[in-house]
């Protein structure tokens, strides 16, 4: 049983700023060395790649949750909470 959902594109950008952080760590302890700007395309590419999977996670996702329950005469579909739906 999980016990949170899964969060894809969190996944993926912790695994990237992850990298950075263990090529900074190489740079620091003398196993290689690292100009500073390179990790910029590192943590950029990261980020896009995790906002990319986070939208077809979303998507995925949204297919597949059932759609809500539609109320009954005697049972009427509850409000739903938040911003009003606009009219018109």
């Amino acid at each position: 049983m999980l016990r949170h959902e899964f969060r894809p594109g969190r996944l993926v950008a912790g695994f990237f700023l992850t990298l950075a952080g263990v090529i900074y760590a190489g740079d620091a302890g003398g196993a290689w060395e690292t100009p500073w700007f390179a990790i910029i395309p590192v943590v950029t590419a990261g980020l896009c790649l995790a906002g990319a999977t986070a939208l077809a996670g979303r998507a995925i996702r949204r297919r597949r949750t059932p759609a809500e329950p539609t109320g009954t005469p005697d049972r009427p579909q509850p409000q739903r909470q938040g911003r009003p739906e606009r009219q018109g």
